[in-house]
Order: structure tokens, then sequence, then C-alpha cells
């Protein structure tokens, strides 16, 4: 229910770009007006949500771990980078974090075999992750020719290098094919896994056919659908400089594709993924894990009047004595001795 409801919203958002710019000619609110909203509620949706986060207290360490925590009996060997005490072991878990995706490296799957559970890497899925994330990232790169007068030398040679393989004309780019793939992989490995269905949301289905749509539509436009290059560098170039100029001619399946980009942007600060510059951010991630080294004390701490078991004692003390209660300070005279 939930993939056919993403499935058909993404393929709405197609139709709603066709129906506007074939029908209604409404060029100019698709090529200027949409994108400019879009980036708008990018900046400030994903401002507003780190603000949010910088603002949230940490009392404690709670640093998420995958090895030995740091001892001071020096024959227990720690874990430097999975579980680390100091902020360069911080810094290089990060880094492993966020270029080879270290916590999904680790991921297993667990099996049952011959009546016996084994567990087994699940390798598929971060290389699928990582297949996805640098080859968005190369192609997000590569668009800035688009945005960008003269092209820098490294947006130049990243689309040289992507387009090595030189087995058509123009030039097959390695990225777009990766990148059908990788989500293309995702998507079928949420629907097919019982236990990834189960907990799949049509949030997480949405996110998928969007990115798939955008892949195939830049796919189309490059080596099957003819368009006007220079006429959409000067659209985006204008967006760029603030002087936006809709040309005629533009194919409609540029603005599909346009309309597609923005909806990601528009969408990308409410959603999970918000999880690029949250995981920076995540104090599971982002704390050294030294407990055994320094006193945290919880900053949301206050003075609170307490009765301490002493006062508690001194108020009731012949009445605990009355009742059998033991007490730590007995009575100066028997309750006998009191009462005559």
């Amino acid at each position: 229910m939930g993939m056919k409801f993403a499935l058909n919203v993404v393929l709405g958002l197609a139709l709603f770009a066709i129906v506007g710019v074939k029908l209604l000619g409404l060029n100019y609110l698709f090529g200027v007006v949409i994108p400019y909203l879009a980036v708008t509620l990018f900046f400030l949706g994903f401002i507003h949500r780190i603000f949010m986060w910088a603002r949230s207290a940490v009392p404690f360490r709670i640093p998420t771990t995958g090895g030995q925590q740091y001892s001071s009996l020096p024959w227990v060997k720690s874990s430097k980078f999975d579980n680390p005490h100091t902020k360069w072991g911080v810094v290089v878990r990060m880094a492993l974090e966020v270029l080879v995706f270290r916590s999904l490296f680790r991921n297993t799957k667990m099996l049952k075999r011959e009546g016996k559970i084994t567990y087994h890497w699940e390798k598929w899925l971060w290389i699928a992750a990582l297949a996805f994330h640098y080859s968005f990232l190369v192609i997000f790169l590569r668009h800035l020719r688009f945005f960008t007068d003269p092209v820098p030398g490294f947006v130049q040679f990243l689309e040289k290098a992507d387009s090595f393989f030189e087995m058509a004309l123009p030039g097959l780019l390695m990225s777009d094919i990766v990148l059908v793939a990788a989500v293309t992989y995702l998507l079928i490995r949420r629907i097919i896994i019982p236990q990834v269905k189960y907990v799949s949301l049509p949030a997480d289905y949405f996110v998928l056919f969007l990115i798939l749509g955008l892949g195939l539509t830049g796919i189309l436009m490059r080596y099957f659908w003819r368009v006007d290059i220079i006429k959409i560098k000067e659209l985006t170039m204008g967006l760029a400089t603030f002087h936006p100029v809709v040309p005629d001619g533009l194919s409609v399946i540029f603005y599909m594709h346009l309309f597609f980009v923005s909806t990601l942007f528009a969408y990308f600060p409410f959603s999970k993924l918000m999880h690029m510059p949250g995981v920076f951010l995540s104090p599971t991630r982002n704390l050294p894990n030294d407990t055994r080294m320094r006193r945290h004390v919880n900053p949301w701490d206050y003075p609170v009047k307490v009765h301490t078991y002493e006062a508690y004692e001194e108020e009731f003390r012949e009445k605990m004595v009355e009742a059998g209660i033991p007490v730590e300070k007995p009575l100066e005279k028997p309750v006998e001795q009191q009462e005559e």
C-alpha cells in the first residue's frame, strides 16, 4: 500500500509537470518560481533543523560503541576508533562513518541453517549504499557546469573520468548507470525482504522513486531525448545570477527533470535525508567514550530540597522503635520511661 501510494505520487508529479508545461504553458512557473521556492525551503528548513538539533542538551556521554572501551589496565587493549576515548579518535571514527559507512560495513544478517543460527556479513547493502551516495555526489558536482562560467577544472576532470569508457556519443557516464542500479537494488530489497518491507513507510518509497525518476529523466535527456544544452545553461545561469530568463523551445522532459530536482530540494529538510548533516550532530557518534576517565555532571541538575534518611529518622525515630524498625541512632531514653 505504501509503495503504490509513493509511486502514484511520483507519477502524479511527472504528470503535473507535463500538463503544466505542455498544455498550460507555465514555463516560467516550472523554470523559475518553483526552483527558487524549493531552494528557499531547502535552506530555511536545513538551518531550522540544524538549529533545533544544536540546541538540544546532551547531559551524558551516550556514544554507540563497537569495541573494547579504554581501561586503566595496561594489558586491556582498547579499540581506538570503534570505541574512541579521545577527540582525535572521534575524528577518525566520524571520517570512517561518513566516507566509507563504517557502521553499515559491520552489518550482519541472521540465518538459520541446518537447525543452527548463523550470522553472515550483509555486504550488498553496504556496497549499494556506497555506490548510491558516491554516484549521487559525482552527478551533483558534474551539474556545476550548468551554473558556472567558465566551468571549474575539477568539474571538467570529473566529467572526463566519469565517461572514460567512451562507449557512445555522447560518452556514457558511469555515475548515471551506477545511480540507477543502486537505487533499483535498494528499492527491490525494500520490497522483497519481509522484515524490511514491514518497517517501510510511504516516505521511504517516495524518496527512492523520486531519485529513480530523477535519474531516468536525466538519462533520457542525455541519450534518447534531444534537448538544447545551450538554452538549458542559459536558464540555469539566469537562476544562479538572479536574472532568470526562460528560453523558448526547452523540452518538457527537462522541465520534468527540473521539477523532480525542485521537489527533492524542498522535501529534503523534512525527511530522513537529513541524516546527512545529522550524523555530525549525533551524540552517539561525535562524543568520546571517556566515562572511565572523567566525571560527567548533568548540566540539567538544579538545587532540589531533599529529605535525607537522617532527617527522616530524627523525625520518626520513636514511632520506628515502637514498630520494631531498626534505627541507626538509639533513643536517649526507652519509650516506657518517656511515657512515665
